[in-house]
């Protein structure tokens, strides 16, 4: 079973796990700033498997962008991608949001993640990533 769990960003012992899923997840990536935004673990039987953050758009205030997210090799194919995705709307309807934004690049398991959970492609008026960036929204 996955139990999600929000952490504390301004604890040492979190930003220390949150740099270790990120740098064993996603190894040819950028750290992301752990500091920012809202940010959760996902654990299977104690033993972290993944994670996922989520800020405020920055172009529109009613808006959250799921920024970041990953699981460990072994536990993909479980849903724990889409356990992370709507542990996420959630907190953006209880924040009030009304949209949620994101995007991926070579990554189709996690654009069906993001399409079993309701998000659609869309095209922003101004692009804010790489060519070959897919963009996706849904409305809450």
């Amino acid at each position: 079973m996955v139990l999600i769990r929000r952490v504390d960003t301004s604890l040492e012992s979190a930003v220390a796990l949150l740099t270790w899923l990120q740098l064993e997840i996603l190894p040819h990536d950028t750290l992301d700033d752990i500091t920012s935004g809202a940010w959760w673990v996902a654990y299977v039987d104690g033993t972290p498997v993944g994670f996922c953050a989520i800020r405020r758009s920055s172009r529109w205030s009613n808006t959250g962008y799921l920024c970041r997210a990953g699981v460990r090799p072994k536990f993909r194919g479980q849903g724990v991608q889409k356990k992370l995705i709507r542990v996420r709307e959630r907190y953006a309807k209880k924040i009030g949001w009304n949209w949620l934004i994101s995007d991926t690049f070579e990554n189709a398991a996690s654009a069906n993640s993001l399409i079993a959970c309701g998000f659609r492609m869309y095209v922003p008026s101004k692009k804010y990533a790489g060519e070959g960036t897919v963009y996706w929204r849904k409305r809450l």
